[in-house]
């Protein structure tokens, strides 16, 4: 008998799990069914496509028996899947392997998210069975092997491995239940639980128990033992959509992406002709917690004649795309297909694309007709989306018509065709901000001018609406423009006004342009200014302060910087006191103020403080 250590990891796991999670402990069923499942499931893809496993009979079921009799009360979870040799048992259920466990630890640990749901994201289901169990055994054979081996462990830092004799390749877990989890040797329990959370697994699951038989006058004469199908054991997403109601869908939803909520929203579609396929996606209420990560896990999983293939192929649908749940079924596939070919396959590429189109023409439909659920799912989702504006080019209209932002005008979230109905008359272009929180930008001098003279300005919070929204360039022949930028100031400009400024301010500007030097590309008389001293803005081709801060926080520290525009107020008591002084030092100090303080107010970091402060206590003391 060999005995190992669990990795660092997993020990850290089975404490939380097993301290944290008993309100939940029901789950394990669900995990274990479901982990039994895709065991059947890569036995029958090897039958139908690898030659080596041509002579199995692929006879799949899950068989659950328990023993509620015994002083150790026991639960019995057997499978006929493709089973587990020696090495697969060491490495499966001794470390985790997926790279997000990391991730999977952090939630679990935060005390706003302890729930089940996280536990089958991260593939880590099997060890829920130490919330119900002291101690758990796995006798599995390997499809097509002649061993057979014994996994053990109490989930206390160790587990043993030994080679036992099975004539049936596949894989029993037996739970040793403790007192949390007596109640599941029972029928009626396992019954419910089996309806509840795996009446969808495409396979039969039996459960065996032994029922009372009584005579005429009520006596017990013995016990007859029984075998029966729990689950209806049918593809939901090939039944015919008549036949299904919204629970059928949402109880589908939840017991296959692990969501303890309903989703948003769903669309089953069964298309014939070129290409026959069938999809059912899901939209969630809640984005996922690995949504931002570069190893998030797809959401889609992807079956050929109701043969599972994949769960792990980030290609099924685009990017932008991730948070969406579902199903692919497609009857065109090779059943052998490989990743490479599913990237280039044409079959496959067509549905992607009809899939694509079906799932944002639904969201628009969704907007138009039913605005308040749109808007929860443009809070959710309404980033990912933006994504999508830059990164696919082919559907950039519909894009457009579902993207979202905030508005310096209205509550909530508002779209461009919106925003395109309630601008002024005799407005030519959209003008937007972007960069920093909501707050930040809603306190900006860069609004004021806007505000003054009714202009509405659109406020981009995402991390990303530096990069996205430049390249949507125009919105039914309307340019985007964004007033961080010199070029977006023409409705504002009173020509009159500017003429008599740029005359009385003329000295005022080439002081503080002589003050700063090359610290500034310009200085110039704003006309968006009301309250504010002064405001940093670029060039129209220059790149704008916040996205050289995205770009350095990226690691890209060795672009070459815009050097910013400093616009002044020169109705604003510290720039005129620059006007009427001849102070040198003075006129160095509140030149320097003014641009400093513009940066910070656009979340720039000035790279030399104590220079800002030193200048600041100076004119304090003056």
């Amino acid at each position: 008998m060999e005995q190992k250590k669990f990795k660092t990891e997993v020990s850290e796991l089975l404490h939380l799990i097993i301290h944290s999670l008993y309100s939940h402990k029901e789950i394990f069923l669900r995990e274990l069914i479901s982990n039994a499942s895709d065991a059947l499931d890569k036995l029958k893809y090897q039958t139908l496509t690898n030659p080596d496993f041509k002579e199995i009979v692929f006879n799949p079921h899950i068989d659950l028996t328990f023993d509620s009799e015994s002083k150790v009360k026991t639960l019995t979870i057997k499978d006929t899947g493709i089973g587990m040799g020696h090495d697969d048992l060491a490495d499966d259920l001794g470390t985790i392997a997926r790279s997000g466990t990391k991730s999977f630890l952090k939630n679990l640990t935060d005390e706003q998210k302890k729930d089940s749901n996280l536990i089958g994201q991260f593939g880590v289901g099997f060890y829920s069975s130490f919330m119900v169990a002291t101690k758990v055994e796995v006798v599995s054979k390997k499809a097509g092997s002649n061993e057979a081996w014994k996994w053990s462990s109490t989930g206390k830092g160790t587990f043993s491995l030994e080679k036992v004799e099975s004539d049936n390749f596949g894989t029993t877990i037996t739970l040793y239940l403790n007192e949390e989890g007596e109640e599941y040797a029972n029928r009626w329990s396992l019954d419910k639980l089996i309806k509840r959370y795996s009446d969808h697994i495409a396979y039969p699951i039996f459960l065996s128990y032994d029922q009372d038989e009584y005579d005429d006058k009520g006596k017990k004469k013995g016990s007859e033992h029984k075998r029966e199908q729990i689950n209806s054991a049918a593809a939901l997403w090939r039944r015919n959509k008549s036949e299904l109601t919204a629970e059928d869908y949402n109880e589908f939803y939840k017991n296959t992406s692990y969501d303890t909520e309903d989703p948003l929203y769903y669309m089953h579609t069964q298309a014939e002709g070129v290409n026959n396929y069938t999809t059912l996606f899901y939209i969630p209420s809640k984005a996922p917690f690995d949504l931002y990560n570069a190893d998030y896990k797809s959401g889609v999983k992807l079956y050929v004649k109701r043969v599972y293939i994949t769960d792990d192929e980030k290609e099924l649908l685009p990017t932008y795309l991730r948070f969406v749940r579902g199903i692919i079924d497609s009857e065109d596939l090779p059943l052998n297909v490989s990743r490479e070919i599913l990237q280039q396959n044409r079959v496959m590429s067509n549905i992607r694309n009809s899939s694509v189109k079906k799932i944002l023409s639904e969201l628009k439909k969704i907007s138009e007709q039913n605005p308040e659920l749109y808007t929860k799912i443009a809070e959710q989702f309404n980033r990912p989306l933006k994504e999508g504006l830059y990164s696919d080019y082919a559907n950039k209209e519909l894009l457009l018509s579902l993207v979202r932002f905030k508005s310096s005008e209205v509550e909530g979230y508002t779209s461009l065709a919106s925003y395109k109905e309630r601008m002024k008359e005799d407005q030519k272009s959209i003008y937007y901000l972007a960069g920093g929180n909501e707050a930040t930008i809603r306190r900006s001098p860069l609004l004021e001018g806007y505000k003054k003279k009714g202009i509405e300005v659109l406020l981009m919070v995402d991390d990303i609406d530096d990069i996205v929204v430049p390249s949507i360039g125009t919105f039914e022949e309307l340019p985007l423009k964004a007033i961080n930028k010199s070029g977006a100031v023409e409705e504002l400009d009173d020509k009159d006004d500017k003429k008599s400024k740029s005359k009385e301010g003329k000295s005022v500007v080439k002081k503080i342009k002589e003050a700063l030097k090359d610290r500034v590309k310009d200085v110039v008389i704003s006309s968006r200014l009301v309250d504010a001293p002064s405001v940093v803005v670029v060039d129209e081709n220059d790149m704008s302060v916040q996205m050289q801060q995205i770009l350095k926080q990226m690691g890209q520290s060795d672009m070459p910087e815009s050097t910013p525009i400093l616009e002044v107020n020169l109705d604003h008591p510290m720039v005129t006191r620059i006007g009427e002084s001849s102070d040198d030092e003075f006129i160095a100090n509140m030149s320097g103020v003014l641009l400093d303080s513009a940066l910070i107010n656009e979340g720039v970091m000035l790279k030399n403080p104590s220079d800002f402060i030193s200048k600041l206590q100076s004119l304090l003391s003056k």
